[in-house]
This record gives structure tokens, C-alpha cells and sequence, in this order.
């Protein structure tokens, strides 16, 4: 019973992730982007499976975006290792501070790969992308479900 709440967790969060990157594909894509999905990537301070579920659907968002295998390698990985350390986070204040660290260098060092833009310009504002959907959206997301957590992600 654990494993299948376990792997339908992931996959819900990896649909939804998907669903609301490629609906809110104009501002998701790009140097200037505000990935809406990105808020939910304080879930793995919920449930570690969040952690494979924001990778698959990183991995589809990414397939839709455009950007090639560079973007869907790299940029995926970059959101597992950004979930893992979330999940990792001894204070909730620091749960989405690394998909804001850890997307802001490596999706800039890919936007600056493919489309040769400034690379530290390209970084800050994947960055303040970054800290727009986790921190404006992603932790007030995290603390209303703070009060629901036993009861929606049971493992």
C-alpha cells in the first residue's frame, strides 16, 4: 500500500507539474520565465515523492518546451537536485530556496548554451523567476498545507 501511494503521489505531482508549466507556457519558457509549476516544488517538504514526480514532470514540461535534450537533460536534473536538497531543508523558510539557486545557475548556463545570452544576467533572472514562483507562490503554498499534511500525503 505504500509504494502505490507513494507512486501515485509522484505521478499526480508530476502531471500537475507538466499541466501547469505547459498552460502557463509563455511566461514558463525563456531567459525571463516565472515557471507558475515551480510552487510546487515545496512538496518534497511534504512527501519524498515529490522528489521523482517534479523530475518526470519537469522532463515532459521540458519536452514540450522546445529547448532540445540539453534542456530536458540538464534542466530536469537540475529540478531533482533542487527537489532532493528542498526535501533536505532543516527549516521551512528554506524549503524553495534551492530550485531558486540551484535552476538560476544551471538553466542559466543552458539559456546561455543555446541562445548565447549574457550568462550572469541570464542567471539572476531565472533566479528572480525562480524566487517569484517559489517564495511568492511556492511558500504560501507550503504553509496552507501545513495545516492539511497528515491527512493529504500519507506514505
Amino acid at each position: 500500500m505504500k509504494k502505490t501511494n507513494f507512486l501515485v503521489q509522484a505521478a499526480l505531482i508530476g502531471a500537475i507539474y507538466a499541466v501547469m508549466t505547459i498552460a502557463f507556457a509563455p511566461i514558463s519558457y525563456g531567459q525571463i520565465q516565472v515557471r507558475i509549476s515551480e510552487a510546487l516544488t515545496v512538496l518534497p517538504a511534504f512527501t519524498p515523492a515529490a522528489i521523482p514526480g517534479l523530475f518526470v514532470g519537469c522532463i515532459i514540461a521540458n519536452i514540450y518546451g522546445g529547448n532540445g535534450m540539453v534542456d530536458i537533460v540538464f534542466g530536469s536534473l537540475a529540478t531533482l537536485l533542487a527537489a532532493f536538497l528542498s526535501y533536505k531543508m532543516p527549516k521551512k523558510w528554506l524549503v524553495p530556496l534551492p530550485p531558486v539557486i540551484v535552476n538560476g545557475i544551471v538553466v542559466g548556463f543552458i539559456l546561455n548554451y543555446l541562445y548565447q545570452l549574457p550568462l550572469f544576467i541570464t542567471m539572476a533572472w531565472v533566479a528572480l523567476g525562480q524566487m517569484i514562483a517559489c517564495y511568492v507562490l511556492g511558500y504560501p503554498l507550503l504553509l496552507g498545507l501545513e495545516k492539511y499534511k497528515d491527512r493529504i500525503f500519507k506514505v
